[in-house]
């Protein structure tokens, strides 16, 4: 199974009115708002899409709702993070009913695996349905590193065609690529680290602050691809105080106050997350702030 999915794919975010319920017309909105933008596909329901604060039929709502904003432009990549094998199977198969191009599939949820178990489980969801698969590797929010004697396991599952790299070690890149080639298509899964990972060889980037700067996430993307070092490195360190907040554990709750601040979405989150306040708000008000006033001086004209 050929990967063709490259570019920056945000992992959007899921919307709620005041009283915390799904809001599937201001979800499909910002999802639109982003396709509009130019983005090159759109992961849902992961760590920043809030999937595990969503009930199952919750979920499938925002994928059907994510299928029907798309029109088909960009693939729509459905997370699969739940907390038995059977249920995150069930999903995928659901998932492929309901339109979505392929699968970001999480280790499932709360237990820790051992090898021979996290193999099962990707293989389980993996024969669910006919989908490409991209694995999310997080070993840092969910205790589970996909390590290469699994991914060596894993090369002959012909639907695992990508690789979501959020450990902070940006050597893996060039660990997987000596140990495998071109097998899997590697993704930057952390935003600050993102310059690095595409320049080591990934081919796109699941971004958290592409929810709230779009247009400027795809110029770095941009940059960095085609070479010009110089504008990319300008686009990074201007955009770094931002993107370091992808790696904060509090990194829902500041990337959709970053979001709410620019106008395409709302800070609101489901318990036990709960809106920033503070210090910690101030903060990540005024790095958004700073960001929107000084994004001129590298030469985005965006408003």
């Amino acid at each position: 199974m050929k990967c063709t999915w490259s570019g920056v794919f945000p992992a959007a975010t899921t919307q709620f009115d005041a009283a915390l319920d799904l809001d599937l017309t201001a979800t499909r909105r910002v999802q639109a708002a982003l396709i509009r933008d130019g983005v090159d596909g759109l992961v849902l329901m992961g760590t920043v899409g809030e999937g595990n604060s969503l009930s199952a039929a919750e979920k499938r709502k925002v994928l059907e709702g994510a299928v029907e904003a798309s029109e088909g432009k960009v693939p729509v990549i459905a997370g699969v993070s739940e907390l038995t094998t059977a249920a995150a199977a069930s999903f995928a198969r659901d998932a492929e009913r309901l339109g979505a191009s392929g699968l970001m599939v999480l280790p499932a949820m709360v237990y820790v695996p051992t090898p021979a178990e996290l193999e099962h489980h990707f293989r389980a969801v993996a024969g669910a349905s006919a989908l490409p698969i991209m694995l999310y590797n997080n070993p840092p929010s969910y205790r589970v590193n996909i390590d290469l004697k699994t991914l060596e396991r894993l090369a002959n599952v012909e639907r695992i065609v990508a690789l979501k790299e959020s450990a902070p070690d940006s050597r893996r890149y060039t660990d997987i690529i000596n140990a495998f080639g071109e097998r899997y298509v590697l993704f930057a899964g952390l935003d600050d680290v993102v310059f690095e990972a595409l320049a080591l060889g990934a081919r796109g980037w699941v971004s958290g602050l592409s929810n709230a700067f779009p247009v400027e996430s795809l110029e770095l993307f941009a940059a960095v691809t085609r070479g010009d070092l110089p504008r990319a490195r300008a686009i990074y360190r201007w955009f770094m105080p931002l993107l370091h907040l992808d790696s904060d554990p509090d990194l829902v709750q500041a990337i959709k106050l970053a979001e709410e601040i620019m106008g395409r979405g709302s800070e609101r989150v489901r318990p036990p997350r709960l809106p920033l306040a503070g210090e910690r708000r101030a903060e990540v008000i005024d790095r958004v702030h700073r960001a929107r006033e000084t994004r001129l001086r590298w030469g985005s004209t965006r408003a």
